[in-house]
């Protein structure tokens, strides 16, 4: 830990060093620690902590903190990959998740994709198969032509989309193949190292396609790495151990993988919490006064708006953007309303803060007002001391900090992958305006003379559906992000949602709901499977946008009286307790479901509802009911 975090928390001990930790043997009693050590850390510190890291057993993490999120690997490829497991774990600790990996024997990346179940694969979250240049190579003739490097191309390119259209039981993840300057250079004439440059990107690119036509597939682009200067092989590993790629592309490789890991926990961010002097603009707006800011005029003030330029991109993709200042909320809503250098405006913020108060407690009621988890933001700020005051106070919130130098502001926000999704959807995309929306109705409710008041003046309208083609991004993302009312926390990929619904019997419902503030759009989902003796919840997800509104009881009223009129004889469910979704343990009792048995602890209930007598509807809600093929089944 920094010497600037310790000063915050000077009338604490200090907390230990994760070197400590692992001599001391502590990790698995004291792993929530790991997390916020891990990301204060260089790339070489990192590095040598995951080699330390991975030889620390999970199932005694699990065993001191149970609700840790774990992730499944399989790691198989052409060439060794002994540096990826560490770097992999190390990234994963950062963010508070355990990686149970399984490397595969050298080269059987065929034969492991080929037969994924015999070969023990279904059991992984992700299958990462990490493709080098050996796949072409090894099979070029000697002497060979650039025919023959097209030849070998097309053929592993085609076996390659063969294997991933037949994969299924894990997310597949596959990467693009860098272009060794070894290679090339072998060719003597431009000409030909030309033809060899365009057909290695053309295979390539068919790489990257498999990603559009499989949704279970993904594909890393490894071209972004190489281009900041990280090489692509080490050649004395690569000749003496059969290791094709480097560490450090390796490393760089457990980060991109480490951030579609964190979707799969449910440990992905929502939220950009940003500071102004030195952050996004140049200056001090007290001191130096409107005029006086760096921005849009002279190399620095180039640098911020560039800045300022990215900090928009992601908020036009869902991001949802934030202030956290100490500065005069006036003057600051003055710059961004009127001063002509600025890109980001007003209206891209979700809330603008600006006050003398510590800047944790600034986020805390960021997040309380946006009803968000802490673990959802992340914090950007130039200054040593404001980081770590908030890293002291907020270890859940993920600290980016910055240093003076505002042309490496981008490189320094964007690192860290945080706001990746699997595919962006529409509800993404107007997240801005849904939670804007969602400010406006706690001021209503501030206004209204009783809570049930509040309700009824909302003019709630929900729609229950079967989910259509469009809706199933939105629906897995629903369950990968929502922890919360999550009864079981399963995370599903859209693949996962799509096997359910082809299963006989399989159902899922999407709910929609709307107001007098306007459309919420798709908050919540509900996944069945019917049989003519009962119908059974899979899983319950409703986003923590439009939590105690009724909705969630309109959704279950309309399914239990759905599964009546098909004259099954009950409905099951279950509840799996995580560390987020204690705040729903008591749903299904409260809604008329007994339960019949608890497993793990207790950490696990399984619930039986006998339809006697059905759930209430709320009475303040219009429920368009698609489930019972009435489109005007409204409160009863």
């Amino acid at each position: 830990m920094s010497a600037d975090i310790r000063s915050v928390t000077s009338s604490t001990p200090p907390a230990p060093t994760l070197r400590e930790l692992l001599r001391a043997g502590r990790v698995p009693q004291r792993y929530p620690d790991v997390a916020p050590l891990l990301r204060a850390m260089d790339d070489h510190e990192r590095e040598r902590a995951g080699r330390l890291l991975a030889r620390v057993s999970p199932d005694a993490v699990l065993a001191a903190h149970p609700k840790t999120p774990v992730v499944a690997a399989t790691i198989t490829g052409p060439g060794t990959l002994a540096a990826l497991e560490p770097a992999l774990t190390a990234d994963l600790a950062a963010h508070g998740i355990l990686l149970r990996s399984r490397v595969s024997p050298f080269d059987s990346w065929i034969a492991d994709l080929s037969d994924p179940v015999g070969r023990g694969l279904t059991d992984s979250d992700l299958v990462l198969c990490v493709l080098d240049p050996t796949v072409i190579t090894a099979e070029l003739p000697q002497p060979w032509r650039v025919d023959d490097a097209e030849r070998v191309l097309t053929e592993k390119i085609r076996l390659i989309r063969g294997l991933a259209e037949r994969f299924s039981g894990a997310t597949l993840v596959l990467n693009t193949l860098p272009l060794p300057a070894t290679m090339t250079g072998q060719l003597i004439d431009l000409r030909s190292r030309a033809r060899l440059g365009a057909l290695w990107r053309t295979a390539n690119a068919d790489l990257l396609a498999l990603s559009e036509r499989n949704s279970g597939v993904v594909v890393l682009d490894l071209d972004p790495i190489l281009a900041d200067g990280v090489p692509a092989t080490d050649a004395r590993l690569s000749v003496y151990g059969g290791a094709h790629l480097s560490g450090p592309l390796l490393a760089r490789y457990a980060r991109e993988v480490g951030a579609l890991a964190r979707l799969i926990a449910g440990r992905q961010r929502k939220c950009l919490v940003l500071d102004l002097d030195q952050t996004l603009w140049g200056g001090v707006l007290g001191d130096d006064g409107a005029e006086g800011i760096e921005v849009d005029g002279g190399h620095r003030g180039a640098a911020f708006t560039a800045f300022q330029r990215v900090v928009q991109q992601l908020g036009s993709q869902g991001v949802l953007l934030a202030t956290a200042s100490k500065n005069n909320l006036a003057a600051v809503t003055a710059v961004l309303r009127d001063h002509p250098g600025m890109t980001l405006r007003e209206s891209d913020f979700v809330r603008v803060h600006a006050d003398w108060q510590p800047k944790s407690a600034a986020i805390s009621q960021l997040a309380a007002d946006l009803n968000l988890g802490r673990d959802s933001l992340v914090f950007v700020d130039d200054s040593p001391f404001e980081c770590g005051q908030v890293g002291a106070e907020l270890p859940e919130v993920a600290v980016v900090q910055l240093d003076d130098e505002p042309a490496r502001h981008v490189e320094k926000l964007l690192r860290g992958g945080w706001f990746t999704v699997r595919e962006l959807t529409s509800e993404d995309r107007t997240r801005t305006d849904k939670y804007r929306q969602e400010i406006r109705r706690g001021e209503y409710l501030g206004s209204a003379a009783s809570f049930a008041d509040y309700l009824r003046g909302l003019d709630l309208v929900v729609r229950l559906a079967p989910v259509a083609e469009r809706d199933l991004p939105r629906l897995s993302q629903l369950t990968l992000r929502t922890n919360q009312f999550n009864l079981t926390t399963r995370r599903m990929q859209e693949l996962d949602v799509r096997r359910l619904i082809e299963e006989p019997g399989g159902l899922a419902l999407a709910v929609h709901s709307a107001d007098r503030f306007g459309e919420n759009g798709l908050v919540g989902a509900i996944l069945l499977r019917r049989a003519a003796d009962a119908w059974h919840i899979v899983n319950f997800v409703l986003s923590c946008r439009v939590f105690s509104r009724g909705i969630e009881q309109a959704a279950l009223a309309a399914v239990l009286r759905a599964a009546r009129a098909s004259e099954t004889g009950c409905v099951t469910a279950e509840f799996r307790r995580s560390a987020r979704n204690g705040i729903v343990s008591e749903f299904y009792p409260r809604h008329g479901f007994r339960q019949q048995e608890r497993h793990d602890g207790g950490d696990v209930a399984f619930y039986r509802h006998d339809l006697a007598e059905l759930l209430e509807h709320p009475t303040h809600i219009r429920l368009l009911d698609g489930l019972a093929g009435n489109e005007d089944f409204t409160k009863s």
